[in-house]
């Protein structure tokens, strides 16, 4: 029998929860679908298609709307599906076997997953109890590792943080290869590190269509970066990754703005709804820029909450045995409605309540 590579036998592929419940708050999708107009708009495209033929492999006219939305050139857009091939692209040209990635923990769990499959080397930093970065801790990785690709995920998954300006104009500073801040939710939060990119400067930002976009189920991100750096990822992706349905659909999301701006605003305000009554029933709550929210049920084990949620057809996700987050839960803003039925079965399991609904649990891990 062959055996996989020595340095991936200890890894683990990454999962969540998959349990048939009534209310699905684990995976920080969007909780409403496109608007009809979109669905109706790329439907009359697609019916368009050529199909016997490869799609455009530049994805030029996606890249070109979305270098509007930016107001960059279409030079510094890079598209792939989802932002963790994006992801995995960067690595592929930066990283790799005797080089180094450094993280800073907790954080979004596929950089480093992704970084070791490439076969890098990866250094963890530390984050401080509240979750924030210290500029001591970002200088002693940055200075002691001197990493040729550092990740910054802003706001932070799991814990819904916003790294300030400072600690991103820190790092380009100081570290000595490229800065990768990952905007997965920054259009939940109150400022955006686009506004640093320029020619000059080896930092790139990516972003997704799955979140505010409703386009979890399309698999479409992208990233906006240095021209030069852009030109560069051709040579690892892929010939024709991106196939013609997902160019047409990022390309027809980006003139639905509007609608867009309408559910961050409602998802930001259900956000702050959320939290004071996370707070109101006790729990520790971690402040949040993103879809979601980071709890601590203090006085209660996390993974007995967690259940007891899902005896209630709720699914949340399970971090409290995760590295860093003991007893800590996360929940995704879900529809006004899909909140209140979270919030009132939370505050029966905190009480201690033990009315159940039948589930069934498709995979062990949470």
């Amino acid at each position: 029998m062959i055996s996989v590579r020595d340095d991936l036998r200890a890894l683990k592929g990454y999962h969540s929860a998959q349990v048939d419940v009534r209310i699905r708050l684990n995976t920080n999708e969007s909780p409403e679908p496109p608007p009809a107009a979109f669905r109706d708009a790329v439907a009359a495209e697609v019916s368009k298609i050529d199909w016997h033929r490869y799609p455009d492999r530049a994805a030029l006219a996606l890249r070109e709307a979305i270098a509007e939305s930016h107001d960059v050139d279409v030079t510094q857009v890079f598209v792939a599906n989802g932002s963790n091939e994006v992801l995995q692209t960067v690595l592929l040209a930066y990283a790799g076997p005797g080089r180094t990635v450094a993280t800073f923990e907790p954080t979004y769990q596929m950089h480093a997953q992704i970084a070791r499959v490439t076969g890098a080397t990866v250094v963890e930093g530390e984050r401080a109890d509240d979750f924030t970065l210290d500029p001591v801790e970002v200088e002693r990785v940055i200075t002691e590792s001197q990493p040729h690709v550092v990740f910054l995920t802003s706001p932070n998954n799991p814990t819904g943080l916003v790294e300030p300006v400072e600690r991103v104009r820190q790092m380009l500073d100081i570290a000595p290869g490229l800065v990768v801040v990952d905007e997965a939710y920054a259009q939940f939060s109150d400022w955006s590190a686009l506004e640093l990119i320029d020619e000059d400067t080896p930092m790139v930002v990516t972003r997704t269509f799955s979140k505010t976009w409703s386009m979890a189920g399309a698999r479409l991100g992208y990233l906006i970066g240095p021209s030069w750096l852009v030109a560069e990822l051709d040579k690892v992706v892929l010939p024709y990754h991106l196939d013609a349905v997902k160019q047409i659909a990022g390309r027809l999301a980006l003139r639905f703005v509007s609608d867009m701006d309408d559910r961050v605003s409602q998802i930001v305000a259900e956000r702050t709804r959320i939290s004071s009554a996370l707070a109101d029933l006790g729990t520790t709550v971690f402040p949040s820029g993103a879809n979601f929210l980071l709890f601590r049920p203090d006085g209660h084990e996390g993974r007995a909450v967690w259940q007891g949620l899902v005896d209630r057809s709720i699914l949340i996700r399970d971090c409290s045995d995760w590295p860093r987050l003991a007893n800590c839960l996360r929940v995704t803003v879900g529809t006004p409605d899909e909140n209140t039925a979270f919030l009132d079965a939370l505050g029966e399991v905190l009480a201690g309540g033990f009315t159940t609904f039948e589930t069934s649990q498709n995979g062990a891990d949470r």
